[in-house]
C-alpha cells in the first residue's frame, strides 16, 4: 500500500521538490538560525555567487566552494592575493566570476575588521531581526507571497556595505536573512515551519 501521508507532506514543501540535495537543504538548513562566523560568511558569499543563477547550482558546487575558500575561514581567505584569485578563476568546480571571487576575499577581510572592532558578523546580521521576529504571522502563506526584500534588508545591506562587504544588495541581504533564520519564511503549510520556529525561539532565548 502507498503511504499517501508521505506524499502529502512532500507536496507541501516550500521548494526543492524532486531533488534530494535541494530537499535536504530545505528541510534541514533553510531558515534554521545560525550565529557562527564561518557559517554566516559562507552563506553571505554564496548568496553573492548565486546572483543571476539558481540556488541549486550553488548547492551542487558547495563542497567545491568550501575547498576553494578554506571552509570560509576568514583568517585564511583574507590572505588571498592575485595569485590565489587567478588560480580560483581556473577552478571549474566553482563559479568563475572575478568580481564574486574578489568580493569573497574582501568579505573575509571585512568580517575580520568587524570582529576587531568588537562586533561579530552574527550580531550585525541578526540586528535586522527585531521588527520582524515578533510578528506572530511572519512567513508567507504561499511561496509566491514571499518577499524579495524588506525595509530591514535594505538597512542591513547598507550596514554591510558600510563595513566593507560587497555583493550585498537588499535582495541578497534578505535571502541571507531567510537562509540564516533571521526570518522564518517557510510557508504556513510547510511541514518544517513549526520545527524551524521552535528552533528560532530556543536560539533567541540564549542570545
Amino acid at each position: 500500500m502507498v503511504d499517501t501521508s508521505a506524499i502529502v507532506v512532500l507536496a507541501m514543501r516550500c521548494f526543492g521538490e524532486g531533488d534530494q540535495l535541494y530537499e535536504h537543504y530545505h528541510d534541514h538548513e533553510w531558515g534554521r538560525p545560525i550565529r557562527e562566523e564561518r557559517a554566516l560568511l559562507e552563506r553571505l558569499c554564496l548568496e553573492g555567487f548565486q546572483s543571476g543563477l539558481s540556488w541549486l547550482t550553488i548547492l551542487r558546487k558547495r563542497d567545491n566552494f568550501r575547498l576553494a575558500f578554506a571552509d570560509f575561514d576568514p583568517e585564511v581567505v583574507a590572505t588571498y592575493g592575485p595569485g590565489e584569485i587567478d588560480e580560483l578563476l581556473g577552478n571549474t568546480g566553482i563559479i568563475r566570476h572575478r568580481g564574486k571571487i574578489e568580493a569573497t576575499v574582501t568579505n573575509a577581510r571585512a568580517a575580520l575588521e568587524l570582529r576587531d572592532g568588537g562586533v561579530s558578523l552574527g550580531e550585525l546580521i541578526w540586528s535586522a531581526r527585531p521588527s520582524l521576529v515578533g510578528q506572530k504571522d511572519d512567513g508567507a502563506k504561499t511561496i509566491g507571497q514571499t518577499a524579495s526584500l524588506t525595509p530591514e534588508s535594505v538597512v542591513l545591506a547598507k550596514q554591510l556595505k558600510a563595513h566593507g562587504f560587497r555583493f550585498v544588495g537588499a535582495t541578497t541581504a534578505y535571502s541571507l536573512m531567510q537562509a540564516c533564520g533571521v526570518v522564518n519564511d517557510h510557508t504556513h503549510s510547510c511541514p518544517v515551519r513549526k520545527d524551524v520556529e521552535r528552533e528560532r525561539a530556543a536560539f533567541l532565548a540564549t542570545k
